[in-house]
């Protein structure tokens, strides 16, 4: 006589879990706004969805200078910054990363020969500060929105960075929370490429 045995497994909950899967090196970062919320976004990684803020404006196929809208773009990450006694997981990537030093600034003035450029504080034109008292920028990558070439008024400092604890709107920047970006980091290099669509 043949007795069957049926065995039962739990489900493994992994979504979004501690321990979740992910590969070991991720290519694409697919964005898009969450369903109700065109400023808050779902951002895919692999298997694995996280939340993430995105632009005041939304999406916008024809973003602009000042208009805080994410660009409707597929962007390479090409490398990044990060604060070493904020954020010590910005070390832990294949990633170029340099460290935010007290003077290093981002110009965003569209007729300024370093238009869309790091530049070094002080500085005459008008700037972004890197080394920001609210910690958004501890772990900052820079997407190649407008950067080479580089068209006047089509938008600076579009970087994927740090989100406030409510996902509240980014100027047009991609954010997630600091323990996202600390799993993603060790799986991205300039070969992945963050893309916004509809």
């Amino acid at each position: 006589m043949i007795c069957s045995v049926t065995r039962s497994y739990k489900k493994k909950r992994q979504r979004n879990a501690a321990g979740a899967f992910l590969p070991k090196g991720v290519r694409v970062l697919t964005v898009r706004a969450r369903p109700g919320n065109a400023a808050q976004g779902l951002l895919q990684a692999g298997g694995l969805v996280f939340p993430c803020a995105l632009g005041r404006g939304g999406i916008s196929a024809g973003k602009r200078e000042g208009d805080g809208a994410t660009p409707l773009a597929s962007m390479r990450i090409l490398s990044g910054y990060f604060r070493g006694d904020h954020f010590s997981e910005g070390r832990k990537t294949r990633l170029a990363m340099a460290p935010i030093g007290p003077d290093l600034g981002w110009c965003e003035v569209p007729d300024d020969r370093n238009y869309n450029r790091p530049v070094k504080i002080p500085y005459g034109a008008s700037h972004e500060r890197m080394r920001r008292a609210d910690r958004l920028y501890d772990a900052c990558l820079v997407l190649d929105w407008n950067i080479a070439p580089r068209r006047r008024g089509r938008g600076s400092a579009i970087f994927f960075h740090l989100a406030r604890a409510d996902f509240t709107p980014t100027q047009g920047c991609v954010a997630v929370t600091a323990r996202t970006m600390a799993r993603l980091l060790p799986l991205l290099s300039d070969r992945t490429v963050v893309k916004v669509v509809r």
